[in-house]
């Protein structure tokens, strides 16, 4: 690896809306060496990297490569610098040939024509460098995705070759396609690329790379070598939290820790999203879920709640098998989920405070029975005045409501179809203070009266104050669970990161 870096970016600053999405951001890469480039959910990631390669302008700071300064105007200007990019949804076109995607746009012509044999013959020549035998003449489409990553990954280099940004390559590949992917940028490493690693694969990120930095709120927190670096420490510097034990836990309440099952699930798991787990919840019992971003907790959830099917396992309801096929079963069987991302998942941006209130319940009597609009503004006006909704008219287009009154108004969605058991994804990520505290005492609330809640949070100090248990996922596992007086932050901190299961329960 060389002293000098290939690719430097100082004091990058950017900002949308008057709102700081990078904030004197700096970002160094060196010719042979994986840089995996972490942070949670708006950490300024994919900001920095679309400021790298010529998506979004800078609004300050300096990106040089090679020791010269750069200023892309935009993706094909960073692409003709030497900069690629290969994102997780592979941005090739399936109905053309593999030849053709390698090519688009530069074909190789004679007499004017796409010369297809010339074409056809370069890309055999360029595939082999990757290891894969396979056919340039065939479609695209009919290759797995490990396939068509590894050609994305080609053409980048071939039009690149300098600089390859790598950004989630590995989410929808198995283990031994992600060891032949490992295979190829080690490879490429060894020629003398410079490449950039996004990921949430904790395991991953000291499998393949030689530094890592960490961004949080769209500043830098540190650039480590990955051979200096223990798990913990790097832990600590994407949750923004030093190991201590300073500790507060809440007593397990007395249904929660002896109550009968509500419902139970047994070796329920999906291949590519989440490896079969066990897990029983009881009437009146909290449990947190915990994790990194990526380490499957949504995934979990989408599970439980029928978004996603599992290829195996059991799940129980009062001791009586239970099939979860789609939300609407799930609905039906008394259950409800809080998304994280309300904006996308939760909120219907044009309906109003009433109408999105109420849509949970309407959806589960079905929508040949209207619910009486007298039903329905009793129902809202009983919500807002119990959740303390900040809105002037129960008919405001909720969309003109500040986010934590927005999130107020999906509980009471679910709160109003009367569920047994209730997924939270982060349900007070993004919202103000006063919010934050409401929904915090509501989930106590809610438990002290029986109900059952799955709770999945980033913030583990809360999470260990209202939870009678926490799961601990990472790389899409459950690898420990704690309770009683286990429940702590540097408990969750370590277990987070720990190589194995053996060693997350220890």
């Amino acid at each position: 690896m060389s002293d000098e870096p290939l690719l430097s970016a100082r004091a990058i600053t950017k900002s949308f809306l008057g709102m700081k999405a990078l904030d004197r951001v700096d970002f160094t890469l060196h010719a042979g060496e994986v840089h995996a480039l972490l942070g949670e959910n708006g950490a300024g990631k994919s900001t920095l990297i679309k400021v790298l390669t010529g998506a979004y302008r800078r609004d300050g700071g300096e990106i040089r490569l090679d020791g010269r300064p750069i200023d892309p105007k935009d993706v094909t200007d960073a692409q003709e610098l030497g900069i690629g990019t290969v994102y997780q949804e592979v941005n090739l076109l399936p109905n053309l040939t593999v030849a053709e995607n390698l090519f688009l746009g530069r074909e190789p012509r004679r007499f004017g024509l796409v010369d297809a044999r010339a074409m056809n013959r370069r890309s055999r020549e360029i595939l082999r460098e990757y290891g894969l035998g396979i056919d340039p003449s065939a479609l695209l489409a009919s290759f797995s995705v490990a396939v068509r990553q590894i050609v994305a990954i080609a053409r980048a280099v071939d039009l690149s070759g300098k600089v390859l940004i790598l950004d989630e390559p590995t989410a929808s590949l198995d283990a031994a396609e992600v060891d032949t992917l490992f295979e190829i940028v080690r490879s490429l490493r060894d020629r003398g690329l410079g490449i950039v690693f996004i990921t949430h694969f904790f395991d991953q990120v000291f499998r393949i790379a030689d530094r890592v930095t960490v961004l949080r709120n769209g500043q830098l927190v540190g650039t480590r070598p990955i051979d200096a670096l223990k798990r913990i420490d790097l832990v600590s510097m994407m949750l923004g939290r030093e190991l201590s034990e300073e500790e507060s836990h809440r007593a397990p309440s007395a249904e929660g820790e002896g109550g009968a099952p509500l419902v139970r699930f047994t070796n329920y798991g999906k291949r590519g999203h989440v490896e079969p787990f066990d897990l029983t919840i009881r009437r009146g019992e909290v449990v947190g879920v915990a994790g990194l971003l990526g380490s499957g907790r949504t995934e979990t959830a989408e599970l439980l709640f029928g978004i996603e099917q599992p290829d195996s396992g059991t799940a129980e309801l009062d001791g009586e098998k239970l099939t979860l096929a789609s939300p609407r079963q799930a609905i039906a069987h008394g259950f409800g989920f809080c998304p994280e991302d309300r904006k996308l998942d939760g909120i219907v941006d044009d309906l109003s405070v009433r109408e999105n209130i109420v849509l949970a319940l309407q959806a589960r009597q079905g929508w040949a029975k209207p619910l009486p609009r007298a039903e329905q503004e009793a129902i809202a006006d009983r919500y807002i005045q119990a959740l303390d909704i900040r809105t002037t008219d129960r008919e405001k287009p909720v969309k003109f409501l500040s986010g934590g009154n927005q999130q107020k108004v999906i509980l009471a969605r679910w709160l109003a179809t009367n569920p047994r058991f209730l997924i939270l994804d982060e349900p007070t990520r993004g919202i103000d203070v006063g919010a934050h505290a409401e929904i915090i005492r509501l989930i106590e609330k809610l438990c002290a009266e029986g109900m059952s809640l799955l709770v999945i949070s980033s913030e583990l100090e809360e999470l260990v104050v209202y939870s009678n248990r926490v799961l601990v996922l990472s790389d899409r596992r459950h690898i420990a669970e704690l309770s009683g007086e286990a429940v702590t932050t540097s408990a969750v901190m370590k277990a987070i990161a720990a190589h194995d299961p053996e060693e997350a329960a220890a």
